[in-house]
């Protein structure tokens, strides 16, 4: 297979194109995207919940870190470039949650639901455990990839990532 990567990526030496930034919802394939943003900044403005940033190159990128993605299209609507564009049944992205158990507070022990109490699609249910600490579980088919969890989370246990191939057959 394939594997289209844009000049960006190939300059920073990204053969893979494993490292491409987080683009905003509904962003066109990494190569098409670059070519076609203009950076003019429109979309970061569009963002209601401010999730998206001028990145290296003047080019938008996400920050789940800040807050998450409403999916209310503003940053599309805005986009006239067509660097960001919606086809009719197209999802807004691969993006899906991700934990990491090393840093999450309740598998050291810590009683903790802040990344399950903001998820509105309940992709993330936290497990009672007879004799200890209730466990958070990410069910990566109801993950929407919104970035809702990741900000309140203490100690960054959750990050945001794309689909890997395997996760998504």
């Amino acid at each position: 297979m394939v594997t289209t990567i844009s000049r960006m990526q190939f300059l920073r030496g990204d053969l893979s194109g494993r490292s491409a930034p987080l683009r905003p919802p509904w962003a066109r394939e990494e190569a098409l995207f670059t070519s076609l943003c203009t950076r003019c900044g429109d979309c970061i403005s569009a963002c209601p919940t401010g999730i998206i940033h001028k990145g290296r190159g003047g080019f938008p990128y996400l920050d789940f870190g800040r807050g998450e993605c409403l999916f209310c299209e503003d940053c599309v609507r805005i986009c006239t470039p067509a660097a960001l564009h919606i086809s009719p049944g197209q999802a807004p992205w691969n993006l899906r949650a991700s934990l990491n158990t090393d840093n999450c507070l309740a598998y050291r022990g810590v009683e903790c639901r802040a990344c399950a109490d903001p998820c509105e699609s309940r992709a993330i249910r936290v497990q009672p455990r007879i004799g200890g600490v209730a466990l958070p579980n990410i069910d990566l088919s109801a993950c929407n990839g919104c970035g809702a969890c990741q900000a309140p989370c203490p100690v960054q246990a959750l990050s945001i990532q794309p689909l890997r191939r395997e996760e998504t057959a």
